[in-house]
């Protein structure tokens, strides 16, 4: 691997990895990737080698600039201290609260509760209807706020971190046919976004790791 490029540790179908995807996208920062499997021998990053780079187990993590970080949102923050161009922060901190507000609500309240690891202690007959369930409480919220803050975007017309959140979940809502109809502004944004190409070489159906009947 060449010496100094950042190493993203991802899972195609990771929508937490997904988020730091399409922020590397959008900033062009090249880098290589190694795919950890989350479901293949039990999941790859269950492996001693996985967790000495990230104790929680979890995708993504990045090696750059000498360090290791995961958590993806801590990710995009530290992209946008160190490589500012294209902004995903505003600088209004108004705005800026914003778009960490529904980051959070995305990334705290919603995600991880559906997450894969959630979702097999409920066990397998359950896990459709606690993922919808879960989905849509966080969808009847985040609809609610979108109204208010929305432009183009999550927050005006500019791409930034909500957007790297929205994007995924509304994928994940896809998966477990979560009906999106109540949900007209989320539905108009994800569409929007979805057409930029940042959206679309770092979408799951476009991984070195994407199953082939997956692939776009």
């Amino acid at each position: 691997m060449q010496a100094g490029k950042p190493i993203l540790y991802s899972y195609f179908r990771s929508s937490c990895s997904w988020r730091v995807r399409i922020a590397l996208a959008l900033k062009n920062i090249d880098y290589e990737m190694i795919t950890i499997n989350l479901i293949k021998d039990g999941g790859q990053q269950f492996s001693k080698e996985f967790q000495a780079l990230n104790p929680m187990k979890q995708v993504p993590a990045l090696k750059i600039d000498g360090i290791t970080i995961s958590q993806s949102l801590a990710i995009i923050e530290y992209l946008e201290e160190t490589r500012p161009t294209p902004r995903l922060l505003p600088q209004d901190p108004k705005k800026r609260a914003h778009v960490r507000m529904i980051s959070d609500l995305i990334a705290s309240g919603i995600q991880p509760l559906q997450n894969l690891s959630v979702l097999n202690q409920v066990g397998q007959e359950n896990q459709l209807t606690w993922a919808q369930q879960v989905i849509a409480s966080g969808f009847n919220a985040l609809e609610q706020v979108l109204q208010s803050t929305a432009g183009k975007c999550c927050v005006g017309d500019e791409v930034s971190m909500a957007d790297l959140c929205l994007v995924p979940q509304v994928a994940n809502a896809d998966r477990y046919k979560v009906d999106l109809s109540p949900y007209p502004t989320i539905s108009r944004i994800n569409k929007s976004l979805l057409a930029l190409e940042a959206f679309q070489v770092s979408h799951p159906s476009r991984q070195p790791d994407t199953p082939p009947e997956l692939r776009a």
